[in-house]
């Protein structure tokens, strides 16, 4: 069953890019006491992924913080290391680039899809969501193709 508004953000372990390599990054430690804006895309350094979705929270991030969001986070069903070299060559030291390697906080999120006719097997949707101390209060998942709804323009209007 897929998210929606009221839900807890699932407890899952994220992987980020630490001094000493991957670390994890607890959803449900993160998320207390927080205003988090989290978007998901389907992949790193994929056509949309890397022309918009990730460069609009890049260059808005200091729009989206200044509406009182504690952190931004990108995540991905992507290892850290792909996760940290694609923040890294798209300016994202404002963003926390997290790996669901497993594609473990896609599923505990209902949100998957089946990437497996671009041989990229079972990814997340693409959606963004904004989440107060764990509670999800907007959450806006594309349909199917689609780059409309989760853009950085668009969650900003939900703060």
């Amino acid at each position: 069953m897929a998210a929606k508004v009221g839900d807890q953000i699932p407890d899952v372990k994220l992987k980020v890019m630490g001094e000493k390599g991957p670390t994890d990054l607890s959803t449900k430690e993160f998320f207390a006491g927080k205003k988090v804006v989290l978007f998901a895309v389907p992949g790193a350094f994929t056509p949309t992924c890397s022309a918009a979705h990730l460069p609009g929270y890049v260059v808005n991030a200091d729009k989206i913080k200044a509406k009182g969001v504690d952190a931004i986070i990108c995540v991905s069903v992507n290892d850290a290391f792909v996760m940290d070299a694609w923040g890294k060559g798209q300016n994202a030291e404002e963003l926390i680039m997290a790996a669901d390697g497993n594609g473990d906080f896609a599923k505990a999120m209902g949100l998957t899809m089946d990437g497996s006719g671009f041989g990229m097997g079972t990814r997340s949707q693409r959606y963004a969501l904004v989440a107060e101390d764990g509670k999800i209060t907007a959450l806006n998942v594309e349909a199917p193709g689609k780059f409309e709804v989760s853009a950085a323009e668009a969650i900003m209007s939900a703060l």
